[in-house]
């Protein structure tokens, strides 16, 4: 296997990182590691340039069926590209869907940082039990629901997720509602809705809030096995 596209920045990090130079397309939102080489920007992950795409003459290319859409990948498909998907729900699928991709599709050897991650999520000490409810974007307020591996990650570190019952996955919920579910805390990452200490916190006075990097809470690759450590500062941190 020589030439990959990426459509999703997690597994474009895994790949650069476990095989340097194996990437031949990446998404503009392909941001981690700083250097990707050659890689072609391919557009973004819900409006990737097909054609683009198939100009490079991938050998395979890799998506996930949550962050691309499904028209795309057929078009791909129909274009004669191979395109796995992955589905990633929980860390211990994460898990093996990363092991599917570098090892299974690609033939690599299972890289070290993936047994890292393992040992780094097994070992974990949680920071609660805390109540707690987190927005992924504002206007409207959209908040973690269930199935999300992001909500999995922080069960894993003691905060319940008062949301994680909900019949949809990311349900738009009022402000007023939220503010009113009677948690402990608020965590509000800097992705996809790039909270900040002036952007985010003020809307929920009586919270504590716990401000968390997107990258460590949504992102499936390398940046798992410091998640827990950089997660759980954060959540000690809240204020």
């Amino acid at each position: 296997m020589r030439r990959v596209v990426s459509l999703v920045p997690s597994l474009t990090e895994a790949v650069a990182v476990s095989a340097p130079g194996l990437l031949a397309g990446v998404t503009d939102w392909c941001t981690h590691p700083a250097d990707l080489g050659g890689a072609v920007r391919i557009g973004g992950t819900k409006n990737p340039d097909v054609r683009g795409i198939v100009e490079l003459r991938p050998d395979l290319v890799i998506a996930n069926e949550e962050e691309n859409r499904a028209p795309d990948l057929e078009a791909l498909r129909a274009a004669g590209v191979e395109v796995l998907v992955t589905e990633i729900r929980d860390l211990p699928q994460a898990l093996r869907e990363l092991d599917r991709v570098l090892v299974g599709a690609l033939g690599l050897t299972r890289p070290g940082w993936l047994s890292d991650a393992e040992n780094a999520w097994a070992r974990v000490e949680p920071v609660g039990p805390l109540r707690a409810f987190v927005p992924v974007w504002r206007r409207p307020w959209m908040v973690l629901g269930r199935d999300t591996f992001a909500g999995d990650l922080l069960a894993r570190l003691g905060v319940r997720n008062v949301y994680a019952g909900h019949g949809e996955r990311y349900p738009r919920i009022p402000v007023e509602e939220l503010a009113a579910a009677a948690c402990d805390l608020v965590v509000l990452p800097d992705e996809p809705y790039r909270f900040t200490a002036d952007d985010g916190p003020e809307a929920f006075p009586n919270l504590p809030a716990a401000l968390v990097s997107g990258r460590h809470l949504t992102w499936y690759g390398p940046s798992l096995a410091e998640a827990p450590a950089v997660l759980a500062g954060a959540l000690r941190a809240a204020r």
